[in-house]
């Protein structure tokens, strides 16, 4: 949930404005670039001008989202060239990574939950993958996420719910006893990314299990594609919240389109000849398909037809304005599109017209503050809806920065073929044969520190389950 320190910053620039939109023509590619730099340096803005701004990469109030902002922002510089915010990245990304090299600073860790710590494994993964500039004397961006990955594994829960990963870490968290989609969504994805990017099999093998445990538990429904919130260890999670939001859907689809990806990509067209090797890549590939189209088709819900189909909603909290830090999760799911998009280019045609229409809806949000800048969240109204923040203009740069990708930019590179040297020394490699912890790492210091990721959608549930929403 956003806390005091982004909620103060530019107090006095929260004031409706009267001027146009931002000027955004979503065919020519320079004016997706200005749009995005004008909405990504008020973004900026909010984050310099935070209370911990003393502290590199750290929004103490809510940890999680400094870990999104630069995972953002890396893909930001990725697609415009813009590259007047990576000091700031790089220098949070390297002073947050904790003295483990895996994104558990002992400053929030006893706060923290596993989804959370994923949140900047991924942004790591991100910058691996994008080839984003690295210190020579730091490990690289993919051994910090291959870092994040072993110190998760260490978590699956075998002893509850024959696997899975608790929302939580520590039994007296709130969500100690629940499993949700998006922490083990998001590790599915990590894993299904690693994989990818180094050729290593055992992370594509976790992420063939995760997958199937997701869809033996009650998180994944893979007969009707829905993605439900999280399930409790206390009934063997064989009970669901009925919740979906958009971001477990984002993470889902992002790891299948990778899966799907490292099967098409390696597997020849078939013959009455093939191998059967050949038959098990061609097998997979159908698989990945089958699963990304119909987690794709179910998410549909989020452009819902009565705003023409095309604008981004995150339809559990916005009509009610019960959104807190679930503003971010539009700006999460446009980040995915685009991935997914370029990765699975068979999608790019149904993606790319739902990328657009939400950033122009979005671009006509941005008309508040002094400088005529500052974002709403309700983007289907086409106008500034008097709420401006920072967690608003993020995902505003993520809607509009993505639009990027119609212009033919390269997906994703691997290990072979990014450009970036490799540097430091690896902690640890995943462990084929159990779930055992490869690195170690200190977390005995377990100073107060940050909020978790998901207090914000755990209050909404309650107002939901109360009976303001309920999605079946």
């Amino acid at each position: 949930m956003l806390g005091g320190s982004l909620k103060a910053a530019f107090a006095a620039a929260l004031l409706a404005g009267s001027a146009a939109a931002i000027d955004l023509d979503i065919k020519d590619e320079q004016s997706i670039k200005d749009a995005a730099k004008t909405i990504a340096s008020s973004t900026m803005s909010y984050y310099a001008n935070r209370d911990s701004a003393d502290i590199p990469g750290a929004i103490v109030t809510s940890w999680w989202e400094g870990g999104l902002l630069f995972d953002i922002m890396i893909q930001y510089w990725s697609l415009t060239g813009d590259d007047s915010n990576n000091d700031a990245v790089t220098e949070g990304m390297y002073w947050q990574r904790g003295s483990g090299n895996n994104y558990f600073p002992s400053n929030y860790s006893s706060y923290l939950g596993n989804d959370d710590q994923l949140t900047w494994g991924l942004a790591a993964m991100t910058a691996a993958e994008l080839d984003y500039p690295q210190n020579s004397s730091m490990l690289t961006w993919a051994m910090l996420a291959e870092n994040v990955w072993n110190v998760i594994l260490s978590r699956w829960d075998e002893e509850n719910c024959y696997g899975g990963l608790r929302w939580q870490i520590w039994p007296y968290q709130i969500g100690y006893t629940m499993k949700n989609a998006y922490t083990n969504g998001a590790f599915f994805e990590l894993s299904a990314r690693l994989g990818r990017f180094t050729k290593n099999q055992t992370y594509v093998d976790w992420a063939e299990k995760i997958w199937e445990w997701s869809a033996k538990s009650s998180l994944l429904d893979v007969d009707t594609w829905k993605i439900y919130d999280s399930t409790n260890c206390k009934d063997n999670c064989e009970a669901a919240s009925h919740i979906q939001w958009s971001y477990n859907y984002g993470t889902y689809m992002t790891g299948a389109a990778y899966m799907y990806n490292q099967v098409s990509s390696s597997a020849p067209k078939q013959n009455n000849g093939g191998s059967q090797a050949n038959n098990d890549k061609t097998d997979g590939k159908d698989k990945w398909k089958t699963a990304l189209n119909g987690l794709f088709n179910t998410s549909q819900i989020f452009f819902p037809e009565k705003y023409g189909g095309k604008i981004m909603s995150e339809v559990t909290c916005e009509p009610q304005e019960l959104c807190n830090d679930e503003i971010l999760f539009k700006g999460l799911f446009a980040q995915d599109l685009s991935l997914i998009a370029q990765v699975a280019p068979y999608t790019e045609s149904n993606i790319i017209p739902l990328l657009q229409g939400s950033a122009v809806a979005a671009a006509k949000s941005c008309t508040g503050g002094t400088n005529d800048d500052l974002c709403g969240i309700k983007w289907y109204k086409s106008e500034y809806d008097g709420r401006s923040g920072f967690e608003q203009q993020l995902s505003a740069t993520s809607i509009l920065m993505t639009n990027m990708i119609a212009f033919g930019k390269q997906a994703p590179a691997t290990q072979a073929t990014a450009s970036k040297p490799a540097s430091g020394t690896s902690t640890g490699s995943p462990s084929s044969t159990s779930n055992t912890l490869v690195i170690k790492t200190d977390n005995a210091d377990k100073d107060n520190g940050a909020g978790v990721l998901s207090g914000g959608p755990v209050a909404v549930v309650v107002a939901v389950m109360a009976g303001i929403l309920y999605l079946i």
